[in-house]
């Protein structure tokens, strides 16, 4: 059996977990449930930067956007990864935002997900969770020597 140091045992869990996120995030969207696809792309980004940060040796803070942890450690990562920093960091502020009101939708103004999260946002959002998700893949791989 492989032997992995924990972080980059945590790390490449994250990355599953991640992986399976967006692919029901599509399955989603197939059956019209965009707000569902939208807030699993959110989970998907999360665990994907959370992954980035510990194959680096961050303990990050348990929030569910680590954007601006990922952006104040930029220096740890290497040159192609900090020159997509910025991108990664915007679409993780971007889902989170998105991340109540895909479940809850507007209680205050009695409005559902449905209405407040279109298909456009689930495809936007699966589009940037899989430039995330691809670019975690490819640091954990360089860490792994795969």
């Amino acid at each position: 059996m492989e032997r992995l140091n924990p972080f980059h045992k945590m790390a490449r869990a994250y990355i599953r977990q991640a992986q399976d996120r967006l692919e029901d995030a599509g399955g989603a969207v197939e059956k019209g449930n965009y707000p569902y696809a939208t807030r699993l792309c959110q989970e998907c980004v999360e665990l994907s930067l959370k992954a980035c940060l510990r194959l680096v040796g961050i303990d990050y803070p348990k929030v569910h956007d680590p954007s601006d942890i990922l952006i104040e450690y930029r220096d740890r990562f290497p040159p192609w990864f900090r020159d997509e920093v910025e991108f990664m960091a915007s679409v993780s502020k971007r889902l989170c935002a998105k991340r109540e009101i895909s479940f809850y939708g507007g209680e205050e103004a009695m409005l559902s997900p449905e209405e407040l999260v279109s298909r456009e946002d689930a495809i936007e959002a699966i589009k940037g969770a899989s430039r995330v998700l691809e670019m975690a893949m490819r640091l954990l791989e360089g860490h792994l020597g795969l």
